[in-house]
């Protein structure tokens, strides 16, 4: 079973006028997935955005964004650098590995040396 984490790797306040209450006061925030399972730690390339009113608390999508927003958007992406995308095993992966390895490994030497 998989689970999938959006971590924040930019923030940004923007005084921008918000569409739907006029006011200036909004984040504009940036996440990269992570995939965690039991064997692996993955990091993704998918980026997700969000911009947030402060002051009317509401999720601003980008159907309602004006042209301002859009090129604040634009210039805070471009500043973006997130984590490259790689994959972390755990030690269970290399438990499950390592064991039916060294099993052959036994077996093998003991056949060898006629034990078996």
């Amino acid at each position: 079973m998989s689970e999938e984490k959006l971590i924040k790797i930019k923030e940004a306040e923007i005084t921008n006028n918000c569409p739907e209450c006029f006011n200036q006061d909004m984040t504009l925030s940036f996440f990269q997935k992570h995939l965690y399972t039991t064997f692996y730690h993955k990091i993704t390339n998918d980026i997700s955005h969000q911009l947030l009113c402060n002051t009317c608390n509401s999720l601003i999508y980008p159907v309602n964004w004006t042209e301002d927003i859009e090129r604040i958007f634009e210039y805070y992406q471009k500043m973006l650098s997130p984590e490259p995308k790689k994959t972390v095993y755990s030690w269970v992966f290399y438990l499950l590995l390592f064991i039916p390895i060294v099993l052959i490994g036994i077996l093998a030497y003991l056949l060898n040396a006629g034990i078996i």
